[in-house]
């Protein structure tokens, strides 16, 4: 364990009002350590430098957590696991279901999830269109939805409108702030313009919800 990473952690965290134990800041830690060991692999993000995915990936996610409510997310193209991974790290009384296409990808999840023990954890290789999670005969549909905006807000909208319920809040994680949300069927809920410790970016969070 890299200390002086859990440290920059800390302090970043602290200086966002986040407060996690040791024992938290450590998985967080484990978890950018994998995504720089299987970087050298796999193209996972293009952030090749571990001390950068303190600020860029875990603070970056972390920043969005005090907005996260209910008991099932869902995140929409996961990729590397962000922010899913830092949220379930984070959250472990939560259920988090992490989907992506790429194969490449969902196979880091997995082995991340077996690596860091989030027993909290699902991961679907799938698109999102196609996932049709039912239990005992009964369509599920989630209490929240991420994604960092690997897509237009419509096109994030419509691809996940069979998870969604009228109790759905979708968080959607932005640079540059962008609100135009063409279907009538949603409402933007509130805007949110977020400060990451040592991340020089617009940054901004949009709560959206079904009419």
């Amino acid at each position: 364990m890299k200390e002086p990473l859990r440290q920059q952690l800390e302090h970043g965290l602290r200086q966002m009002g986040l407060h996690y134990s040791v024992e938290v800041q450590q998985k967080l830690v484990h978890y950018i350590q994998l995504i720089a060991r299987w970087n050298k692999t796999f193209n996972l993000t293009a952030i090749r430098d571990v001390e950068e995915m303190v600020s860029k990936h875990l603070l970056d996610s972390l920043v969005v957590q005090p907005y996260l409510e209910g008991h099932t997310v869902l995140d929409v193209g996961s990729g590397a696991g962000l922010p899913g991974i830092p949220f379930a790290i984070t959250s472990p009384n939560k259920k988090f279901v992490l989907i992506d296409t790429n194969g490449k990808k969902t196979r880091f999840l997995t082995q991340a999830k077996i690596e860091l023990k989030l027993d909290n954890v699902e991961v679907i290789h799938q698109r999102v269109e196609d996932y049709q999670p039912v239990i005992d005969g009964h369509r599920i549909y989630f209490d929240v939805i991420t994604a960092r905006a690997y897509a237009s807000t419509d096109d994030i909208l419509s691809s996940t409108a069979h998870l969604q319920n009228e109790a759905t809040r979708l968080l959607i994680m932005q640079g540059k702030l962008d609100t135009d949300i063409s279907s009538r069927q949603y409402e933007l809920v509130e805007t949110h313009a977020l400060e990451v410790y040592g991340l020089d970016a617009e940054r901004h969070l949009l709560e959206i919800k079904k009419i």
